[in-house]
């Protein structure tokens, strides 16, 4: 079990914003971006389906479509269906997290999980990628951020359907690896408790951050570890709020969020440290954490991440922070 012998490194590219997430990302810009991360040696690449209606995993294999197959890991999700039918984005429901891609494909999107849908998305984000094959393989937002009250009767669903279908899958060879791709610890714990299928690892995105960290910390990665699952951290700057953004969670950050950023920041600055370097290499500390997958709609945010990863952070920003209760005092921190 585990992806880390799998992955080419410990930066990863995330794709979401290459939907048009919260904006629209100009195509040149979007194929500028993917390229900065290919020059700077990226070769961990994360999409899906509902990453602006497919629009991510078409801008993705667009610009992958020249480089050797061979020399990068491809990941995407299943659990949504896109079809060709049209329907006004702004009239999607998603959750909590509506309008993330109000921007993307017009496409209608329907959630479902059995083994059926499964292999049907696969086969969709195949042809969407200009690929013959996925790496990994992530059941997404199986949660009750998009499901609400049902979300458990979902999380049965996909037990029976997504997950058996993952497993034969990679079983079969066809897929190295499968797991959750999902914002909530709550799906992951209850999968790490089944006695089948098993998973190879899960993407959690925000719920390992220096913002929020807490109950993954305690229940969920020594649970994990223990099992030999690994763990990608998605959304590694809290949806851009530690990058100089103005996003926590998919939506405006509360002014609870900016005080707490404003301190991590004046921390940072008496150690002459990059937020983004602190965020990232937090993340990474953790021994279950196999890699962390920012997302960027920049070229020049690539080189950012690439830098943030080999600064070197002294260890007094590390006691100060346990100091001010920014970090949970017995979370693992970079040494130096």
């Amino acid at each position: 079990m585990g992806i880390k012998p799998l992955l080419p490194g410990r930066l990863g590219f995330g794709t979401a914003p290459l939907g048009n997430m919260f904006r629209s990302l100009p195509e040149d810009e979007a194929r500028a971006t993917v390229e900065a991360a290919w020059d700077q040696g990226v070769r961990y690449f994360d999409t899906a389906p509902f990453y602006g209606a497919g629009l991510a995993e078409i801008r993705l294999g667009d610009a992958l479509a020249d480089k050797p197959r061979d020399e990068y890991v491809l990941s995407s999700k299943v659990g949504r269906v896109i079809l060709d039918e049209v329907e006004d984005p702004a009239a999607r429901d998603l959750g909590e997290k509506g309008g993330l891609f109000e921007h993307g494909r017009p496409n209608k999107m329907i959630d479902v999980y059995t083994a059926d849908a499964t292999l049907r998305s696969i086969e969709d984000s195949l042809k969407r990628l200009r690929t013959d094959r996925l790496d990994f393989v992530w059941v997404h937002d199986v949660a009750q951020d998009f499901h609400g009250d049902r979300w458990l009767e979902v999380f049965d669903t996909a037990r029976t359907g997504a997950f058996r279908a993952l497993r034969r899958l990679r079983e079969e060879g066809v897929i190295k690896a499968w797991g959750l791709g999902v914002n909530r610890v709550e799906p992951v714990e209850l999968t790490l408790d089944l006695d089948e299928p098993r998973p190879d690892a899960f993407l959690l995105a925000g719920r390992y951050t220096l913002l929020d960290h807490g109950r993954a910390l305690q229940r969920l990665l020594p649970a994990a570890t223990a099992q030999g699952v690994d763990m990608v951290v998605g959304g590694p700057y809290s949806s851009g709020i530690l990058a100089g953004g103005q996003h926590f969670e998919y939506q405006k950050a509360p002014a609870g969020i900016i005080a707490k950023v404003e301190r991590i920041k004046k921390l940072a600055a008496e150690h002459q440290v990059s937020v983004k370097a602190a965020a990232l290499q937090f993340a990474l500390a953790h021994p279950a954490t196999a890699a962390v997958i920012p997302g960027a709609t920049r070229p020049s945010r690539i080189a950012e991440d690439v830098a943030a990863l080999g600064e070197q952070i002294p260890a007094a920003f590390w006691t100060a922070m346990r100091a001010e209760q920014l970090i949970a005092s017995d979370a693992p921190v970079p040494t130096v």
